[in-house]
Formats: structure tokens, C-alpha cells, sequence
């Protein structure tokens, strides 16, 4: 399966009649190995931002999580697995796996934990598939 396919067909998916705004694969060095048509035109020191978070949990939080020039706040993640941002009705979810980092945009009506499910699910799947 393509990675391109892994963005249309899972993270693009509808869950109870809602849909992520956009999503990404991108590689740890920042490369994007694909994208939704509709996502951010993310700069390098944003994802160095994220990564730097995952490796140092917390870092982003005086700051914020910023994709595409959008500033997100930094809530509730895991430490070194899950970053979760929250502007005003949507937010976004970060997963990083052992090559990628998954992100999913959301705005309502979708909810905060049906990204999160969508997002981290796929995580977990390539994370076991030695990704």
C-alpha cells in the first residue's frame, strides 16, 4: 500500500459521519511521504518542534504547537508518543512511530477523541509493522 493510500483510506475516513480537515505522513527528517490536498504548507522548524517535543515532552507547551503558521495549545498527550493541540472548535493529533509522525486536523463536528482514535490507531499499526 502506497503511503498516500494510508492518508486517503484511513485517515480520511469517515467515523460516525465526520471527517478529519487534513492529514499527513511525515518522516522524521521532515520529508512528507504523503499528504491530504487540503493540508498545511508545514515549515521545517515546526516539525523540528514537534520531534523536539517527542524527544524533550513538554517543550512545546510554552509555546505552542504551531502547523502551517496556525498556533495550536498543547493539552493532555503521552510523553514521547502523543502530542495533542486544541484551537478553539478543532485541534489536532501527532503520533509519532519509529520513522513518521502521523497528524490529523480536525474541526467540529468531529470530536477531539474520534481524531485521536483515527490518528493513533494508524500509529499503532505501522508502529507493529516496523514503521
Amino acid at each position: 500500500m502506497s503511503w498516500q493510500a494510508y492518508v486517503d483510506d484511513h485517515l480520511m475516513c469517515e467515523i460516525e459521519g465526520n471527517h478529519l480537515s487534513a492529514a499527513a505522513i511525515i518522516g522524521h527528517d521532515g520529508s512528507i511521504w504523503a499528504q491530504s490536498a487540503n493540508f498545511p504548507q508545514v515549515k521545517p522548524e515546526e516539525i523540528n518542534g514537534i520531534i523536539n517535543d517527542f524527544n524533550e515532552p513538554g517543550s512545546l507547551a510554552p509555546t505552542g504547537l504551531h502547523l502551517g503558521g496556525t498556533k495550536y495549545m498543547v493539552i493532555q498527550g503521552e510523553a514521547g508518543a502523543v502530542i495533542r493541540g486544541k484551537k478553539g472548535p478543532g485541534g489536532v493529533t501527532v503520533k509519532k512511530t519509529g520513522m513518521s509522525i502521523i497528524i490529523g486536523i480536525y474541526d467540529e463536528p468531529m470530536t477531539p477523541g474520534q481524531c485521536n482514535m483515527i490518528v493513533e490507531r494508524l500509529g499503532d499499526y505501522l508502529l507493529d509493522q516496523g514503521f
